[in-house]
């Protein structure tokens, strides 16, 4: 894995008009027809499309699940991850599902293991689906579009703005090459979602000036040190808790929920200052990362974001989104729901799920019609932006500092290293008490 050292300065001041329309017609699954005869090296029609899974964890299996019901003819033929363990229990939990089908057909000689093993898998397809821990999702995506490959890649899709910086480096070679990008960022998939975006663009709501995004929960998964492992192995089973790998829960899951206010907005944020620490989660088995954030976005229009995420059982939990224009309100609900209050306290519009699909198929659904239609989803530079604004958000509560979109970007602090081993010492070690080390507002350098 090389690292870019290209330094692509994005400024968040893209136009709402230009924003909007861009991510409109993607989150709506509206695609970019008429494409030049180059473009039909891929395009398949009804020839069998090959499929790869790059991480075989519970995400890597549930997307490759969907991948295989979104169309008819695919076959899943190469299958890729660290560790043979994962890799085997997700391949006999598919082989159930599809048992019968023909589309789990992978020899032996195309499982692979290992930190190499993306490249070999990602050569057998055409086709590939990216679900490692997100640090590694920069190298991944880079080698996957140099081969010409059709991407599905969960969020984030990277940590550190290195990674950022090389996800859009390539977002725009995918693009040149006509190749099908689409980000697990969902709720562009979701019909609520995309019903309230419309109303955005009607004028409904207004001016956005103001809003709060949530993702409030008691947590998730902890995997206990077995004696056996190496420090790299047991921080890799546990990658949720270590920044390298994962870059805290701020980006892991309120990507989500930030990702729906820059697209409502129309705009990315030029600065975000914020608070966070550890209250609740401050074991051994929880790693470097906080398990409470508070971040203030402010966007070029003005418009200020209050985001909040926290990992505390026992405490109110919601993961949503609520925004305030000039003609009224927006409530959304992650379970389908929606609505708009008028100024007056009238309910404008009220969207309730009418058995909806499942927004985490449909973005296989639109990915492969897209593929068999000689059309192209590019979701890569918005996935990139979104995950730049969890990042500059971490840096902000990690630091305790006004961090701006430019120095932001800007960044050569590299969390995630650029080539491993089974023999590599991870970018973390504990302490002799068994203890990381933890950001300190104040004191913990975010940018370089």
């Amino acid at each position: 894995m090389n690292n870019s050292n290209s330094k692509t300065r994005l400024k968040p001041e893209n136009s709402r008009r230009d924003f909007c329309k861009s991510t409109a017609l993607v989150g709506a699954g509206i695609l970019l027809p008429g494409l030049e005869m180059s473009a039909m090296a891929n395009v398949f029609n009804d020839k069998k499309l090959k499929l790869a899974v790059i991480g075989c964890g519970g995400r890597g299996s549930g997307a490759a699940n969907q991948a295989l019901k979104a169309d008819e003819n695919i076959e899943l033929v190469a299958m890729a991850d660290a560790f043979q363990d994962q890799l085997d229990k997700s391949l006999l939990n598919l082989q159930k599902e599809f048992e019968g089908t023909k589309k789990v057909n992978i020899k032996d000689a195309h499982k692979y293991v290992g930190f190499d093993a993306y490249k070999k898998a990602i050569d057998q397809a055409d086709v590939v689906i990216l679900a490692t821990p997100p640090g590694f999702r920069p190298y991944h995506f880079e080698y996957a579009v140099n081969a010409g490959k059709h991407v599905f890649m969960e969020k984030p899709v990277a940590t550190d703005a290195p990674g950022i910086r090389k996800v859009l480096e390539m977002a725009k070679i995918a693009k040149e090459k006509k190749l099908n990008v689409v980000v697990g960022l969902q709720r562009h998939y979701q019909n609520n979602y995309l019903a309230i975006a419309e109303k955005i663009k009607q004028g409904d709501v207004g001016k956005i000036v103001s809003g709060q995004v949530y993702w409030n929960s008691g947590g998730v998964w902890v995997r206990p040190r077995q004696e056996s492992q190496t420090e790299l192995e047991y921080q890799m089973r546990n990658w949720y808790y270590f920044n390298w790998l994962c870059g805290d829960h701020i980006l892991e899951q309120h990507i989500h929920n930030i990702d729906v206010a820059n697209w409502f907005i129309g705009e990315y944020p030029i600065s975000a200052q914020g608070m966070g620490g550890r209250l609740v989660r401050t074991g051994k088995d929880h790693g470097e990362i906080f398990d409470h954030h508070f971040v203030e976005f402010t966007y070029p229009s003005g418009a200020v974001i209050a985001s909040q995420c926290r990992h505390q059982p026992g405490t109110w939990s919601k993961v949503g989104e609520n925004f305030q224009g000039t003609k009224g309100s927006i409530d959304m609900n992650d379970a389908g729901a929606a609505s708009i209050i008028g100024l007056d306290g009238e309910k404008l519009f009220d969207y309730r799920n009418r058995n909806d699909p499942n927004p985490y198929q449909v973005e296989h659904d639109r990915l492969f019609a897209s593929i068999r239609n000689n059309e192209v989803i590019s979701d890569a530079e918005n996935g990139a932006k979104s995950t730049m604004t969890a990042i500059m958000g971490r840096m902000a509560t990690y630091s305790g500092k006004v961090i701006t979109w430019e120095d932001a970007m800007a960044s050569e602090k590299l969390l995630m290293p650029s080539e491993l081993t089974w023999d590599s010492t991870p970018p973390s070690v504990p302490g002799p008490d068994g203890m990381y080390s933890i950001p300190t507002p104040g004191v913990t350098e975010v940018l370089s």
